[in-house]
């Protein structure tokens, strides 16, 4: 496999829907409002970041193209990769743009141009058949004019009747009471007059759009679903049939909003995450006093309050304060984690009881939160690989239906002795049907879903191949420290060393204070671990030294005492046979062993270990049933490695490994077991993570370096999230070909029952529409999806 870059890969100019350069893109093969296929395209799922329309705001790392300002603009009819294909298109011959920067969802276009190139560019996306409104601002940062009435990025405003699902009712009302007056007989006369009146106000009322962008897509010679339908119904109109015509137009347009609005969904899926985080602060001002803030307006080291019951509106270390916080939204963690000075918050976090004083470290666009849905962003618009398949097949099928079309309505009189206008009639059957909507929808809806849900689960996964590809895997390589144990180090065992002591010892609560006031005096990482695993309470203690490299010495309680390790005791003559065999039994098991000694030998062994992750034994156990070979990668010694596999469950476990032994053992994995996916802290398992088929890094949260080194980054730190993966991503692939079944089924027989003359213009519009509906509904399961567990 190739070796990848440890920074995410930017999506292409035709994938990305962020600050992308200008470019022609790929032919479409569907110009539907809802299906988003344009050029092979995924759904484009553009989720608005919470920061101020207007002003740009990099994502982490990111590289900006130049310094001209960026323009922002509202476009109403600009929902999918149809419409953004068009744009780009439009734009493609106007020097002068640096950038454009897609929100689809939003309805926005950020555009980076030099100034005297802005007109031009404006100009052309209104000759395309778009009207860019531009936006103001919420602030006078901003770097853009705009109207007084825009409404603000990531809100839609809502249609009202008329100008939403009223016209397509009372389009397809007009339809109806168009057939019914063919039916009544109504070929001649004024009923034919009043049927060909209602069937053309139904059209006005629902296709006027459509025609316009099926004429425009026919003059550039592109086969989507627009030109598909103005074809059809102008071929409808010319063999007499308005009725049928104005059937087809409504009933299209009318699945059409459906399908958008089933759509939508998935698309809101992330962007609701923007809700959980406040969009005002308490905050400190430079006086000390407090008011209340706009988010955007807070800096960087500013201090905000949050009560208890309030949610995080920005990340923070605390500064005051002891509270539970409730992590489920940024992590996935269904149990509060209680949290004090010193500690990180995330926003969208829930403050469960107490009064929190934060200083904020990061800034709105910037939160662990923000950074999350970025890169789920990226992720819905990079292409999966069954969806890469379907693009190349959907390229394919639309001019192959359509040549049969043209053969059915040129041949059939010669061939069939069919009359011409039922040849005709057949072929316009077939250009409905030939629109593949349905099945180039089919995946990236299921796969949005599938990323969507995964990253309520705390699961965020960098593109759709790698969701697939996670179905796939053989074996997993896993790290040891931080990955699947604790990472950090706890106090597990200790012992009186006085011969023939009882077990009730009097002296032992004794030692346990000695120990621990010493303990809390020094800053190395062991003795911390002693200090906090001891509950007695600290005695007087003066004169402490650090011994470096051997431990600690002080006078406690009036008496000199020393903590530290084999070598100071050897120093000081109190190593005994029977001391040292004491060490080795504890050491034989991963652990550090440090000795408390005052003048009349050692009084206290104390054993200091990293523990175990909870959830990393139900782990290994769920890749064995999941037929994947579980392995632990570590650099840590052979013994410390064989005793926490065997704790954990694997009989694959390798130690002493340097950075480059790692990557060999990548290797050899790869050779003999199929694709791999290494699991490690994202840091120093950097390379390991990269070489790997599916690089997954354990503790995301506020870990840039993890963020920026996995294809998938699991949030909460529980290293089950690993087998979930693997099970969503199998369910998403069975999902997947569910669709594309339905799709490639319902279209077969309907084109079967069109070259039989068993199926009218409007069946054919049921049963494009209908697969696509079913594709949508199936996929959207997705977000619904619970593993077993």
């Amino acid at each position: 496999m190739q070796s990848r870059s440890l920074s995410p890969t930017p999506p292409s100019p035709h994938d990305a829907t962020d600050a992308t350069p200008v470019s022609p893109p790929a032919e479409s093969s569907c110009g539907s409002h809802a299906c988003g296929c344009s050029g092979g395209q995924a759904i484009p799922v553009a989720i608005p970041v919470a920061i101020p329309v207007g002003v740009s705001v990099p994502r982490p790392g990111e590289h900006k193209p130049s310094s001209l300002p960026w323009a922002h603009y509202r476009i109403a009819n600009m929902d999918c990769a149809s419409e953004e294909a068009d744009i780009r298109r439009a734009l493609a011959p106007v020097s002068g743009v640096r950038g454009l920067r897609f929100q689809l969802a939003a309805r926005t276009l950020g555009i980076q141009a030099e100034v005297n190139a802005l007109p031009q560019v404006l100009d052309a996306i209104r000759q395309a058949g778009y009207n860019p409104q531009p936006l103001v601002p919420p602030n006078p940062t901003a770097d853009t004019a705009a109207a007084p009435d825009a409404p603000a990025q990531g809100h839609v405003l809502p249609p009202r009747f008329m100008e939403g699902w009223g016209p397509l009712v009372i389009a397809l009302i007009l339809a109806v009471a168009a057939e019914i007056v063919g039916l009544a007989g109504g070929e001649t006369g004024w009923m034919s007059w009043a049927g060909r009146a209602l069937a053309a106000a139904a059209i006005a009322l629902s296709g006027l759009e459509t025609y316009r962008k099926g004429l425009t897509a026919l003059r550039q010679g592109r086969l989507n679903i627009n030109a598909l339908m103005t074809v059809a119904v102008t071929g409808a109109f010319v063999i007499g049939q308005w009725p049928e015509a104005a059937m087809v137009m409504a009933l299209y347009a009318l699945a059409e909003r459906i399908e958008a609005h089933s759509v939508d969904r998935a698309r809101r899926a992330i962007q609701t995450l923007l809700d959980l985080a406040p969009r005002e602060a308490l905050a400190q001002l430079a006086d000390g006093s407090w008011q209340r803030q706009a988010v955007e307006q807070i800096t960087l080291g500013q201090s905000i309050r949050i009560a208890a019951g309030e949610r995080v509106p920005l990340d923070g270390t605390i500064e005051a304060g002891q509270s539970a916080l409730d992590q489920a939204p940024v992590t996935g963690e269904s149990l509060p984690v209680d949290k004090g000075p010193g500690d990180t918050v995330f926003a969208g976090t829930v403050n469960q009881t107490g009064e929190l004083t934060v200083r904020v470290t990061a800034l709105v666009g910037d939160t662990t939160l923000a950074r999350i849905i970025h890169a789920v962003e990226q992720a819905q618009a990079s292409r999966a690989p069954t969806q890469r398949f379907v693009d190349r097949f959907a390229a394919v099928y639309t001019p192959a239906v359509f040549a049969i079309a043209v053969a059915v309505s040129v041949l059939g009189p010669l061939l069939g002795g069919w009359s011409v206008l039922d040849a005709i009639y057949k072929a316009l059957v077939l250009l409905v049907i030939a629109c593949p909507c349905a099945l180039v929808i089919a995946t990236p809806v299921t796969v949005v879903s599938a990323l969507a849900t995964a990253a309520r689960r705390g699961i965020l996964v960098k593109g759709g191949r790698y969701l697939e590809e996670a179905r796939r895997l053989k074996a997993v390589a896993f790290d040891k420290t931080g990955t699947l144990t604790v990472g950090q180090p706890a106090l597990v065992h200790w012992e009186a060393l006085r011969p023939s002591a009882p077990s009730a010892d009097p002296e032992q609560p004794r030692l346990a204070q000695v120990a621990r006031s010493l303990a809390a005096r020094s800053t190395h990482p062991v003795s911390l671990a002693i200090a906090n695993g001891l509950t007695a309470g600290a005695l007087p203690t003066d004169q402490v030294q650090a011994l470096p490299g051997r431990g600690t010495q002080g006078w406690v309680d009036g008496i000199p005492h020393v903590l530290g390790n084999h070598r100071l005791m050897t120093e000081r003559g109190h190593m005994t046979a029977d001391l040292t065999a004491r060490m080795q039994t504890q050491e034989a098991q991963g652990r550090t062993v440090t000795l408390l000694a005052n003048d009349q030998g050692a009084q206290a062994l104390f054993a200091v270990a990293d523990t175990v992750k909870p959830g990393a034994a139900a782990t290994v156990q769920a890749l064995a049933q999941l037929g994947v070979h579980a392995v632990m990668l570590s650099g840590d010694n052979e013994a410390t490695a064989r005793h926490v596999g065997a704790q954990v469950g694997l009989q694959d476990t390798r130690g002493n490994l340097l950075p480059e032994d790692k990557l060999q053992s990548i290797d050899a994995l790869k050779a003999s077991h199929g694709l791999v996916a290494m699991v490690g802290d994202g840091i120093n398992d950097a390379p390991a993570l990269a070489k790997a088929d599916i690089g997954i890094a354990m503790g995301g949260a506020g870990t840039d370096t993890a963020m920026e080194a996995a294809d998938v980054v699991i949030m909460n730190d529980d290293p089950q999230r690993v087998p979930e993966l693997i099970r969503l991503s199998r369910a998403t692939h069975g999902v997947l070909w569910q669709n594309i079944a339905l799709a490639l089924g319902i279209k077969a027989v309907f084109l079967v029952l069109a070259v039989m003359g068993q199926a009218s213009m409007w069946m054919a519009v049921f049963a494009d529409m209908g697969a696509s509906l079913l594709v949508v509904a199936n996929g959207l399961r997705m977000l619904r999806w619970r593993h077993a567990d």
